[in-house]
């Protein structure tokens, strides 16, 4: 599996959600999303949830139910 993968490319308008493995860097994922999935906006996704938020809940970041080396990222524009 590549080390970061969209899983669910539009969740409103300015978010998307990605698997990576825990180490990838910030770099890595928004240069993956910018690539397969452009957000359409001039600053593209720039935004990596990597902690629990008012706004999410505690419902962002989460572990992959299906490999406990990958974690479900919020991306934002």
């Amino acid at each position: 599996m590549d080390k970061v993968v969209i899983t669910r490319a539009f969740v409103c308008p300015c978010h998307m959600q990605v698997c990576a493995h825990k180490d990838a860097t910030d770099d890595e994922i928004l240069t993956v999303a910018n690539r397969l999935n452009p957000s359409g906006t001039s600053n593209g996704w720039s935004a990596i949830v990597r902690e629990v938020s008012e706004f999410w809940g505690d419902k962002r970041p989460v572990k992959c139910q299906d490999d406990p080396e990958r974690i479900h990222y919020m991306l934002s524009c």
